[in-house]
């Protein structure tokens, strides 16, 4: 299963110590949230003996899919030191092999990350979830040729939809999307797979029939995907982006507003109440919390979010150096379409036509389809 592999997190950064005790550096899990019962209970067995690791795994990976649900940083932290008996292990088993790289790939540290699954797969060449990965790191990285070598090897041990959707998401990015798309909803067609997986699929095909200019299509497998997982973040933020180009802030309202611990879910809030004069005290509200979120991020040297601040530098401050700098910092280490999409914006409202430059050059080199990002490039975005 990609899911839960598959999520973001601050890296390792040094402790921060504010000299203002009203500082919030962390935004702390509620105690009495149902959901933290079962990660507590996890926890406390594996308390009573550390090295167990098969109670270390269930903490490790009940903490990455709560980070995932919640946006809350801390949740990471407890994946890593449920792991640290074989945090730098060279010999680590491979369970604790595959989830350090998860947690690193969530850090950022890609390359650690790829170390941790080439090690594993060197002894374990048929590990699916590691070859899942590996191509999840490769595609973010732009480096399209290697992650569908990695899909190839899912051919005979991965299902049918885990493997269609392991090729789609690099060939779609890489001059190949309608036919990613036709294998994707081909594979989409068949009867059986789990929930889960299918609302991973579907989300895939709603981004590459939004980026194909095809908004009705996109939204089909938009809300499809919501009905199977309604709680993914990911879903949720890449359909409310969806709703925010095309116009429907109000849309967006219903989506994002029970999850504003989220930074991601906030920022989207917040950028559809600045288009709705009626929400004009919750926007301001929200641009200050952001603001304070950001600044605290900063004080932790936690660089997780700097595509979403780069946007609210860019969309609801207007500092347009700032954004570009951001967004220009997030491309050094990831190259998904939305991080380009925000260099693009950035760079077209500083007028900087070196960044423009670096734009326009990954799309021809990728063979990129995305109307909407050429249309930022020649400035003739809406």
């Amino acid at each position: 299963m990609p899911i839960w592999a598959i999520v973001a997190s601050p890296g390792n950064a040094k402790p921060y110590t504010p000299g203002d005790d009203a500082v919030v550096l962390e935004r702390l899990p509620e105690k009495n949230e149902p959901s933290l019962t079962d990660l507590k209970r996890l926890r406390a067995t594996l308390l009573a003996n550390p090295r167990d690791l098969d109670a270390a795994a269930r903490v490790a990976k009940r903490s990455i899919e709560a980070a995932r649900a919640t946006g809350d940083p801390r949740f990471l932290g407890q994946a890593q030191a449920a792991l640290n008996p074989w945090w730098t292990a060279a010999d680590a088993p491979a369970p604790a092999l595959l989830l350090r790289a998860t947690i690193k790939q969530s850090q950022h540290d890609f390359a650690g990350a790829l170390a941790d699954l080439d090690r594993l797969l060197a002894d374990r060449p048929s590990n699916g979830q590691a070859l899942l990965t590996r191509a999840t790191i490769l595609t973010v990285q732009g480096r399209y040729k290697d992650a569908q070598r990695d899909c190839a090897k899912l051919v005979p041990i991965a299902s049918v939809l885990v493997t269609a959707t392991c090729f789609a998401g690099a060939r779609s990015l890489n001059g190949d999307a309608l036919s990613a798309y036709s294998g994707l909803t081909e594979a989409l067609a068949r009867p059986g797979e789990a929930a889960a997986v299918r609302a991973w699929a579907l989300t895939l095909a709603a981004e590459i029939a939004a980026r194909q200019g095809e908004p009705a299509v996109a939204e089909s497998h938009f809300r499809a995907a919501l009905s199977l997982d309604p709680s993914d973040s990911y879903l949720r933020g890449a359909y409310a982006d969806f709703l925010l180009l095309a116009g429907r802030a109000r849309d967006v309202l219903p989506l994002v507003a029970n999850d504003t611990k989220n930074d991601s879910m906030l920022l989207r809030l917040t950028l559809a109440e600045q288009a709705l004069p009626e929400h004009a005290a919750a926007f301001a509200t929200h641009r200050n919390e952001l603001a304070n979120r950001f600044a605290a991020a900063k004080m932790r040297s936690d660089t997780l979010h700097l595509r979403e601040e780069a946007r609210f530098r860019l969309e609801i401050e207007n500092e347009t150096k700032a954004a570009l700098a951001l967004a220009q910092q997030n491309w050094k280490t990831q190259r998904e379409p939305a991080d380009l999409r925000v260099l693009a914006a950035a760079a077209r409202a500083a007028r900087d036509s070196s960044a423009l430059k670096t734009v326009a050059d990954w799309i021809a080199a990728t063979r990129l389809e995305d109307p909407a990002t050429v249309a930022l490039i020649a400035g003739t975005a809406p």
